[in-house]
């Protein structure tokens, strides 16, 4: 017995010194790409030396003694601390991922090769200024500086996601860069879907105003009715023929398709100087993103000979998109620009590879493109164009749906320009010195469309850039539906001149700002957009900004940080007017009771979202049981497309604007359910999940555990025993209509899980612009066992920010290494 028990105990401790040494050996594999900050290095394409410094957050300051050497740079440190999202990121545009990933995420690759997106991108390389093309030269000279780092230095193969999946990284080219940034187009559009889900909603309601409650137009002048989309294309399928879930339609981890409800958003907004208490402009940006770790945005300055540039730089990409100079500051929002066009295209019955157009019937262009598929047989996907552009099968963005037999779909996109000049734009932006120069240089930018604001030292302005489509006045659908391609009228004929996108200079009232809101009304075509991102941020925003006279770096960091929502305190009333207060007071223990207490929470509260208290939980899981109580008998299976609540929907219908009341009654049942009814069923549906999810007490209910940043790695987060390490969450406060802005993921499990916010937040004072100060949601590092993966994600959820300074001297004086490049002597 006591022999068993020896070599028991010894094969138990062999085996954990086995474990330990394994761990200890697998820490010191990923911890050799750890990058040294504080060394000098022999590198190839510089002419001249380039310093370095990081400071305390690892942010680098960039200096050289010309602009390609300094680009080298950016490129020599994006490589350093952000090589595998980088690399994943060109394999994503290349329509590659299967190949280190398999079937699950071919469709994704199937998609990205029809958009031909890295083929266009590539194109593009030669449409680009010579300024423009000698720093994407230099740019990607300085990441295959340090890959050639990795390769003779014993680098850990540069992440330690490479010990996973095939090391072999293809040298850094130009359009390399050109591709993601036309991917980021896939990231922020919403017009496909938007027009996609409208036909299929038309096929499905019969009553036009019911397709106007649940897809509202923006409050204002109005447009004019839409046709049925049966009208349009005649013998479309509707609901059976393309039902599918949009989590599985790609695989989420890695899709840049955006589901719908997670497309681009952010904030904006700048003062004049007379609105400012210093007498200098003041501006503020925070672009909202799908979260992840590390994050998208990565915090740069490079010293070029237009002088010092700081912000917000996506890795992969040579230029500061989000930031300033020592005389100008640039932000951005989406625009909601209509720049996509669904054609349904119409197939020769005698010939499957020519479609009709309005000369008659003409072949498609086609060409073979080759998936290689990790542990499958490669596929062999035939690409097809009509003249609007890509051919996309059924199986993508429910097209089946809405694509009547003998049509295909095809998708007209201002991002597949095979001359697309939005890098030149962006890189003259980022070395204009005033207003009027920023608003000249944005000129050539194609897409994705964006809203520039614009603040130098006397002037604030917002312009609308990226290329507006040029539609007939005749346009069946106004772009609001797939339409026939054949037709003449449908079909777009260039674009409007840059002069014709919104422009705002110095406005009255020394104030102005977006947050995705309609923002001018023009009629077609010249219409900029029918479909908005938000109708409720902007009215928190306008109530901040009048509420003081002049502002202040703090106070547009206040509206930042904002949690109140607008949307909670115009609704909460509306739903709930004849359920408080009445009735006589339930025994403890009952379902009355419950709702009595959280009736009483709520009656009480002022609609902030706060990460500590309940009412924020209570108020969300009720409207989110309205909303699908409301449209799940008439819509069906599609009411499943609508996983985040709509405000405006909820308004018309307890409103009852049009009609719209019509919704609270049950079709399937005999009797007639009132709007009251449908709000005291739904708060009992919310309290039971409450009470499933997080118990009966509803005062101890925290909102921040319902609604945690899931900032995951989109690899590495799925992988049992690695998840704890590299996945970021936090508790957080704001919610899907708030300043602060955490839109929830909004299906099921765990529903109000933040997945989409802020991933940058700066604000700039030009009285001071020493005194700017900038952040991001994670840290500047892309490596899980770096200090500097994650520390500053906790200022970021406590809203607090470093600073952001173009002084060198400060950089150095806090600074964490100093690399210095030296270019290789010649033998």
């Amino acid at each position: 017995m006591i022999a068993t028990f020896r070599w028991s105990l010894r094969i138990f401790a062999g085996l954990a010194l086995l474990a330990l040494l394994a761990g200890a050996l697998a820490y010191w594999f990923a911890a050799r790409s750890l990058p040294d900050y504080d060394t000098t290095v022999e590198v190839e394409g510089l002419t001249a030396p380039v310093e370095i410094v990081r400071d305390n957050a690892d942010v680098p300051h960039i200096f050289g003694d010309s602009d390609p050497d300094v680009f080298f740079g950016l490129g020599f440190t994006h490589a350093q601390d952000r090589l595998w999202q980088m690399t994943l990121m060109r394999r994503t545009a290349q329509g590659r991922l299967s190949e280190i990933f398999g079937q699950r995420t071919l469709k994704t690759d199937e998609l990205l090769r029809r958009l031909d997106i890295y083929n266009l991108a590539s194109q593009s390389v030669a449409a680009q200024s010579p300024e423009t093309l000698a720093a994407l030269d230099a740019y990607a000279a300085g990441v295959n500086a340090w890959l050639a780092q990795v390769n003779t230095g014993a680098r850990g193969r540069g992440a330690p996601e490479f010990w996973l999946f095939p090391p072999e990284i293809a040298p850094w080219q130009p359009a390399d860069s050109l591709a993601i940034l036309k991917l980021m187009g896939l990231q922020l559009s919403s017009h496909l879907t938007e027009e996609v889900l409208r036909a299929r909603v038309s096929l499905a309601l019969e009553d036009e105003a019911r397709i106007e409650d649940i897809m509202p137009d923006v409050p204002g002048p109005g447009i004019a009715s839409l046709p049925p989309y049966a009208a349009l294309v005649p013998d479309a399928p509707g609901l059976p023929g393309g039902t599918a879930d949009r989590k599985t339609d790609y695989a989420d981890f890695l899709s840049p398709v955006a589901r719908r409800g997670l497309g681009g958003a952010s904030n904006i907004w700048a003062a004049a100087p007379d609105r400012s208490a210093t007498g200098g402009t003041l501006l503020a940006n925070d672009p909202h993103l799908g979260f992840t770790a590390p994050s998208i945005w990565y915090l740069a300055r490079i010293e070029l000979r237009s002088g010092g540039v700081i912000g917000a730089t996506l890795p992969g990409i040579p230029a500061v998109l989000l930031g300033r100079s020592a005389d100008l500051g640039w932000g951005l929002t989406s625009s909601y620009l209509d720049d996509q066009d669904v054609h349904i295209e119409k197939v020769d019955p005698d010939d499957p590879q020519r479609l009709l157009t309005p000369e008659g019937y003409r072949p498609m262009r086609t060409r073979s493109s080759i998936i290689r598929v990790k542990d499958s047989a490669p596929v062999t996907v035939t690409l097809r164009w009509s003249e609007n552009g890509p051919i996309l099968p059924g199986s993508h963005f429910d097209l089946a749906a809405v694509t009547p037999p003998g049509h295909v779909a095809s998708l007209a996109w201002t991002v597949l320009s095979p001359a697309d000049t939005s890098m030149t734009a962006a890189m003259d932006l980022m070395q204009s010195r005033t207003v009027a120069d920023g608003i000249a240089a944005a000129e050539g930018f194609i897409a994705p469309s964006q809203n520039l604001v614009l603040a130098d030292r006397r002037t604030i302005a917002m312009k609308t850039i990226g290329a507006m489509p040029r539609r007939d006045e005749a346009h069946q659908s106004m772009g609001r539906l797939p339409t026939p391609g054949w037709l003449p009228q449908n079909r777009w004929d260039g674009r409007l001149p840059y002069a014709d996108n919104p422009e705002f200079v110095d406005p009255e009232g020394g104030i102005l700002g977006n947050t995705n809101n309609k923002m001018i009304d023009r009629p077609f075509p010249g219409h900029v957009s029918f479909a908005w991102g938000d109708t409720q941020r902007i009215q928190r925003w306008r109530r901040l900004m009048q509420t003081r006279e002049v502002h202040t770096r703090e106070s547009f960091i206040e509206a930042q940080l904002d949690t109140v929502s607008f949307t909670a305190r115009s609704l909460l009333p509306l739903i709930g007017a004849d359920l408080w207060y009445t009735g006589e007071a339930a025994p403890d223990g009952t379902p009355e009771r419950l709702r009595q207490r959280a009736l009483d929470l709520l009656a009480s509260w002022n609609g902030e979202m706060n990460e500590h208290l309940p009412e924020p939980l209570i108020y969300a899981a009720w409207l989110r049981a309205l909303q699908s109580r409301l449209i799940e008998d008439e819509l069906g299976p599609l009411a499943a497309q609508f996983t985040h609540v709509e405000p405006l929907f909820i308004e018309r219908v307890y409103r009852d604007i049009d009609g719209a009341a019509a919704w609270c009654d049950v079709i399937q049942s005999a009797a007639v359910e009132s709007c009251l009814d449908m709000a005291r069923l739904a708060l009992d549906d919310a309290l039971i999940w409450i009470a499933e999810e997080y118990g009966t007490s509803l005062e101890s209910l925290r909102w921040g555990d319902a609604h945690q940043a899931m900032q995951d790695h989109p690899v590495l987060g799925d992988i049992r025993g690695l998840g704890w390490l590299v996945n970021i969450r936090q508790s957080t406060s704001g919610g899907d209509n708030t300043l602060l802005r955490g839109r929830t993921k909004g299906t099921d499990p765990h529903p109000f899980f933040n997945v989409h916010g802020a991933g940058y937040r700066g604000v700039y004072d030009f009285a001071d612009p020493d005194s700017s100060v900038f952040v991001i949601s994670t840290g500047q590092s892309g490596h899980p066992l770096s200090r500097h993966y994650d520390d500053l994600g906790e200022l970021w959820r406590r809203g607090e920010y470093i600073p952001m300074s173009l002084d060198p001297d400060l950089a150095r004086a806090a600074s964490v290494g100093i690399t210095h490049l030296q270019p290789a002597k010649s033998e």
